[in-house]
């Protein structure tokens, strides 16, 4: 087997979707069926189920994804290593971040870099606050920026700056003609939230957990898994949701939505590595950049 099988593997595998993964590789459908085709073919293994027009790992699929993950964290290492003589004139460096930070923090970050280093490779992934701890748990992503805390003993982790949250609605809510709205309120609005996992969500429940009220028991009409889709569904009906200022800035500043008056505690950017991985040079130079 060859490094690219197991690249196209793990890409088709983390999302489920041939055509998907073939164009974020930029590859051809065929050739990423290809790919796994061989790769099945040689071991007399299937990786995946063909279900309707989708497709699902199999037991030996799962299986087979952690080590191909580990197997390519381990070539990027060894590449690494050997790019570290040549100063920073070439090597790759593998970035994950949660939706938030990626979208409003992190992009200023890595032009930085870019233009720093224009050599080096930057590869950025996004997902929410827990895909990314596991991604740099397993070694597919150098650095981690996400919001809000990661309670792991195997990550060091570093605040790089400060968010804040608000609850938003529709400007024709009840609640938008309010001064303030009192905790036992909060408990009575319909909900729109991001799903388990992702760092807005962990900020909101934990600051309201300060409160009294829990999260989960608030009546959550809908969880979406973006924050563009919060936004377009709040301004539709009347619920209630929570996004970051930074996310929300253009449509409160449109009038398509409205800021509600209840004080949501500040949240952390934090950047996050791997305690028992000895970072490149790569990463170590946007390390020391993003702590400045």
């Amino acid at each position: 087997m060859t490094l690219e099988q197991l690249r196209i593997f793990v890409a088709v595998a983390e999302r489920e979707h041939l055509t998907k993964a073939a164009a974020v590789l930029h590859l051809s459908a065929s050739a990423a069926s290809t790919a796994i085709k061989g790769l099945e073919d040689r071991y007399r293994v299937r990786l995946f189920d063909r279900i309707g027009r989708g497709i699902a790992l199999t037991a030996t699929g799962r299986l087979f994804l952690g080590e191909a993950r580990a197997t390519l964290a381990a070539a990027a290492a060894a590449a690494d290593s050997l790019s570290q003589t040549a100063g920073l004139m070439r090597g790759r460096l593998s970035v994950q971040a949660s939706q938030t930070v990626a979208a409003y923090w992190v992009p200023g970050l890595l032009m930085r870099f870019h233009q720093t280093y224009p050599g080096v490779e930057l590869d950025l992934g996004i997902g929410n606050s827990e895909t990314v701890a596991r991604a740099v748990a397993d070694g597919t992503a150098d650095l981690g920026f996400v919001e809000g805390d990661i309670a792991a003993p195997e990550f060091e982790a570093h605040v790089v700056a400060e968010d804040r949250l608000s609850i938003l609605t529709a400007p024709d809510h009840p609640w938008a003609r309010r001064d303030g709205l009192t905790p036992p309120e909060i408990g009575k609005g319909r909900w729109i939230l991001r799903e388990p996992g992702s760092g807005t969500r962990s900020a909101f429940s934990a600051s309201l957990a300060a409160d009294g009220i829990d999260v989960g028991a608030l009546d959550i009409a809908l969880i979406l898994p973006s924050n563009e889709a919060i936004l377009t569904a709040l301004m539709t009906g009347p619920f209630a949701g929570v996004t970051s200022e930074r996310v929300a800035a253009m449509a409160l500043a449109a009038g398509a939505l409205a800021r509600i008056d209840y004080p949501i505690r500040p949240r952390a950017f934090r950047m996050l590595w791997h305690k028992a991985r000895h970072p490149g040079a790569a990463a170590r130079a946007l390390k020391a950049m993003a702590i400045g």
